[in-house]
């Protein structure tokens, strides 16, 4: 079984449509082995992204991921990072597919609902970054 990181992003906890979304991932089969809800500072945003330090959509990406409470998750299912990928949909809404979480959820680029890994070394970092080993279920 392979885990990946997920995060309920706060436009979507603002929106109260979180349910909707944890209902999605678990009739696709994943189980939830971890799950927090926090609010992010802009200090532990910045880091958490430290990938895109640099890059023009960086001060509005911490920004926006420190405006509210979302939801930290562990997910685990077989290929979890590819169909989480899949469930979560592309990352412009506009270019979702049908049936994915941000082209049913987002309402922009920035605000579009959801996060996941891209890669194992990826998952291991952000899941790491979230959550001790005591927080992760079998």
């Amino acid at each position: 079984m392979e885990k990946t990181f997920a995060i309920i992003k706060p436009d979507a906890c603002s929106r109260n449509i979180a349910g909707k979304i944890l209902a999605k991932i678990e009739e696709k089969g994943f189980r939830v082995i971890a799950m927090k809800k926090i609010a992010m500072t802009r200090k532990q945003a910045e880091g958490f992204y430290a990938v895109h330090q640099g890059k023009p959509f960086f001060d509005n990406l911490t920004t926006f991921m420190s405006s509210g409470p979302c939801i930290v998750m562990v997910l685990e299912k077989e290929n979890a990072i590819a169909a989480w990928r899949a469930l979560m949909g592309a990352t412009n809404p506009a270019n979702a597919d049908a049936g994915t979480i941000r082209k049913e959820f987002a309402q922009s680029l920035e605000a579009n609902s959801v996060h996941g890994s891209d890669a194992p070394e990826t998952a291991d970092y952000e899941i790491r970054y979230f959550f001790s080993a005591l927080e992760i279920t079998a």
